[in-house]
This record gives C-alpha cells, structure tokens and sequence, in this order.
C-alpha cells in the first residue's frame, strides 16, 4: 500500500465529523477543492470509497466506517502518548455501538451485554430509539448492532441478518396477598383489571386472540408500549399485568410480584439485527457466539 499521510486521515476524520465537505472545509480553515482532493488521494492510497452521497449528505460506506474507527484509534494513541510521558497512562479500547428498540425489556438488554460490563479494554455505547430509526443508523453504519424483540425482512438492499436470542413465554403478575386464592384463567379476568403492552406488540396481539376465542372482554386498566413503565405499572397496580418474567425479574425473585397465570402459546422474542458486513465488529462477533 501506497505511504499513508496521516493529514489525510484528519481530513477524512472532520469531513466524518461535520457530515460535509463544506462545513469540514471551513472547520479546518482550508479550501472545499483542496479538501475533495487531500480525501481523494486517501481513498486512492486505500483502494476503498470512504463516503457515498444521500440526499445531498455524505454518508460513510463501510470501508469507511472502519477508516474511521481506526483514524480514531490512531488519533487516541497520540493522546495516550502525551499522558503516558506525563505519567497518565491509559489502555486502547474497543467500541461496540448497540441500538435497542425503546420498549425492549431492560433486564434482557442487560443479560444480553453483562460479558461485556467491567472489560476494561471494552467501550459500550448504547442508543434507544424506534427500530425504523435505529435501523437507519445501521445502515449508516453508526451502529453496530441493533437489539430488538421483532426479526426484519432481510432484503438484496438491506441484508440484514436476525440473530434470534433467545424467547420467552408471557404471564400474568400481580402483588402476593393474604389468602390470595388460584387465579382462574380467564374467568377472573371478568372483575380483575389488568396492565397490557400496547397494541403495536406481538404479544398483546397474541392476547388478544386468545381473549377472542374465550369471549371475554378484559378491563383494561392501562395500555403500554415501553417495557419499563409496565414494569413499574405492574409494581403500582391492584390487579395483574402481561408481561415477560425477565422485565419483572427482580420483583419475581424477591417476592414483590408473583405469577398468577403462565401462557407457554405466548411468546416474547429477542433478536440481534446486524447487516451483512464485509468487516464485522469482533466484539459482537464473540458475544453473538457466546449465545449460540
């Protein structure tokens, strides 16, 4: 390969950064023309395209994703150079960026990256958006991996891949009582309010057929689409919630919530949506094969 400049990759860095070549231009206080041709000559000398145009914006390829993560790397070391001989010294790490759809049971995200906590060469950045959004950012290559309990349709555009985690069944919680009688499924559910996910959830569609077949109208005391409010709905409320047992695994565990019905049709499921890359994050690969 071809001498690598190392002005070329704090060009390449800013134009990342700023998104365009007319912001980064005027950031490093030099021209748009001779900026196009300082990353033309990197992208000659790497044999790669490092962005390519969207709607009028710079988008970082995948080559590019990496370029940066390692002009990163190289511009750390220098700082840790200067801490080292100013007797601060600190270790390289790596990054691994994760999405997490908004309503995907915290408990389960944690389960998911516990390996990961307390490595001390290991950086997790964690974002929580709408899986359209954070399917975006994938395909932008600002994310890693996304966390979400619905698979997507994997395409010749996208090739997304989803990593199935793990599933569970759904139950019915509520507060343990004094001489607190079985729960007979569904006919209590007649006088028995109860806290469901929202309408846009597998499950809750899942419920609601079941509900169906046995002519029972629920009441239905709240509605929620973000798993750590039905958490703490399920703590506050008199009646029972619908939930997987991993949202509200501590509450089960120290006996502030019990079972009351179990549905093994009803299912909660976990994937890991990554694309098809040519140079994949390694800290994901290892943890995607611990779960296998």
């Amino acid at each position: 390969m071809s001498f690598l400049n190392y002005h070329h990759l704090r060009y390449f860095r800013a134009i990342a950064t700023e998104g365009s070549l007319t912001k980064a231009a005027r950031h490093l206080k030099i021209s748009q023309s001779a900026l196009s041709v300082q990353l033309r000559s990197l992208e000659e000398n790497l044999g790669q395209s490092l962005f390519e145009r969207k709607h009028k914006a710079l988008v970082l390829t995948e080559s590019g994703r990496i370029a940066l993560e390692y002009a990163d790397s190289i511009f750390r070391s220098g700082e840790e150079l200067a801490d080292l001989l100013q007797n601060r010294a600190s270790r390289s790490r790596s990054f691994l960026r994760v999405g997490a759809v908004a309503n995907l049971s915290r408990n389960f995200q944690l389960t998911f990256l516990r390996p990961l906590i307390g490595r001390e060469e290991v950086e997790l950045i964690i974002h929580s958006g709408t899986l359209r959004e954070l399917l975006m950012q994938l395909q932008n290559h600002t994310l890693d991996v996304v966390l979400s309990n619905t698979p997507v349709r994997r395409d010749a555009e996208t090739g997304w891949h989803s990593h199935l985690l793990d599933e569970q069944s759904v139950s019915l919680v509520g507060h343990k009582t004094r001489r607190m009688k079985p729960f007979r499924f569904p006919d209590d559910l007649k006088t028995t309010p109860i806290v469901l996910p929202s309408l846009e959830s597998s499950i809750r569609t899942a419920f609601d057929v079941l509900m169906d077949q046995t002519g029972i109208r629920p009441i239905i005391a709240a509605e929620v689409d973000d798993m750590a409010m039905l958490r703490l709905m399920a703590r506050e409320t008199k009646g029972v919630t619908l939930v997987p047992p991993v949202v509200v695994k501590d509450e089960l565990e120290n006996g502030t919530l019990v079972e009351r019905h179990h549905f093994p049709q009803i299912k909660e499921t976990f994937y890991a949506i990554t694309p098809s890359r040519r140079f994949p994050n390694l800290i994901l690969r290892e943890l995607l094969t611990k779960k296998k």
